[in-house]
């Protein structure tokens, strides 16, 4: 019984057209990896790149990613795969937003995917970005959205009503809050326009919405009071260490180069106490590395988790991660993905206090970004 139960499961897994891809041996405390997807699967694509994740029900899980146009550095398409058995085995991908489909005489390609399941709704929104074709980079995009009512497996673009009109980067996921008896949307983005620009801006800032169709801009975060101006961006937002607070730890850069990390290689943060609309001059974490590269920030209960790449800008190998409980400190650097290969942008939803579902982009030992994993978190119960 139990060999016919797996042969049964086999075939059943392939005639839906899944497979418990495992991955290869690591180091870590991350457990259950798998592999969802692998850009060989995706005939003409360049890469897999920057994923999220979503809880629909228990155990059904969505995640989002990127598949590369060849020549273009950061865009494509957006795809959604679906696992209904807790991340052990996932769907073949469905598209989200596709680059060859026109709207009018504009051809857009798209990057950076976002889901988000609004407490209470039966709906999962993904945010992302869109560019025209001809641009070489998504640096100046606009937001895109779209929703899934089947969790996942279909979804329907919709316009969305900007009131911030400008370039944006979208990276980290949203954060609802109750504003003066009203349910309030946040949502980080970042403008690179200094990129094309001499005198463009490297500025982050927050988007909020009160419907998850309409976004207006709440506010910018400062730059450091004393120092060089420094690039903030890709930052995540979660309660603050007071009633009412919020935090947002971002990505650092050189301001004005933005190749270079800033000096030493930190993080940065920044408070409102006004849901957003205000935020404290940003200042560098001291006990926080960030080298050019998204990090992963949230807090579960009274603790804080931040995910990492310890290396050097450009490399982003092994992904580290550091605990901070209520009023303690920051943890020593634990290791939570280490294979010997290229690893970048983790995103985690946790689905029960302190148990968490991952996704990360993967690639070889000298190549990036190949294949999509996912894995599962358990916060440490000690720092």
């Amino acid at each position: 019984m139990p060999m016919l139960s797996l042969v049964n499961r086999t075939l059943a897994t392939l005639c839906l057209g899944v497979a418990p891809a495992m991955a290869q041996n690591h180091q870590g405390d991350v457990t259950d990896v798998r592999v969802i997807r692998r850009f060989e699967q995706h005939p003409g694509s360049a890469l897999l790149w920057e994923p999220y994740i979503a809880a629909w029900k228990p155990k059904h899980l969505v995640a989002a990613f990127g598949a590369g146009i060849p020549g273009k550095t950061d865009m494509g398409d957006i795809l959604a795969s679906v696992s209904t058995d807790d991340g052990d085995t996932w769907s073949d991908p469905v598209p989200v937003f596709n680059h060859r489909e026109r709207q009018g005489a504009i051809q857009f390609a798209y990057a950076n995917a976002i889901l988000y399941h609004p407490p209470g709704q039966d709906v999962i929104w993904c945010y992302g970005m869109r560019c025209p074709m001809n641009y070489r980079h998504s640096e100046d995009s606009q937001l895109v959205g779209a929703y899934s009512a089947d969790g996942g497996r279909s979804w329907i673009q919709v316009e969305l009503s900007m009131g911030y009109t400008g370039p944006l980067i979208v990276v980290a996921g949203l954060h609802q809050v109750m504003d003066n008896g009203q349910v309030r949307y946040l949502l980080p983005a970042h403008r690179n326009t200094r990129r094309n620009d001499p005198r463009g801006t490297r500025d982050q800032f927050i988007l909020t919405s009160t419907s998850l169709l309409e976004w207006t801009l709440a506010g910018f975060i400062p730059q450091p009071e004393s120092g060089p101006p420094v690039f903030l961006h890709e930052g995540g937002l979660a309660p603050g260490d007071a009633p009412g607070e919020l935090k947002l730890v971002m990505r650092s850069a050189d301001y004005v180069d933005e190749r270079k990390m800033t000096d030493p290689p930190r993080a940065y943060s920044s408070v409102s106490k006004d849901n957003g609309r205000t935020w404290s001059p940003a200042r560098a974490e001291p006990d926080l590395w960030n080298a050019k590269s998204k990090g992963f920030y949230t807090r579960s209960g009274g603790t804080e988790l931040y995910i990492y790449n310890d290396d050097v800008a450009g490399v982003r190998k092994s992904l580290r991660y550091k605990t901070k409980p209520a009023g303690g400190s920051w943890s020593a650097e634990k290791t939570f993905y280490d294979a010997g290969i290229k690893n970048s942008y983790p995103s985690l939803i946790e689905v029960t206090p302190g148990d968490f579902r991952a996704v990360w982009d993967s690639g070889t030992k000298d190549r990036t970004r190949t294949h999509i994993q996912f894995g599962k978190f358990r916060l440490p119960t000690t720092p």
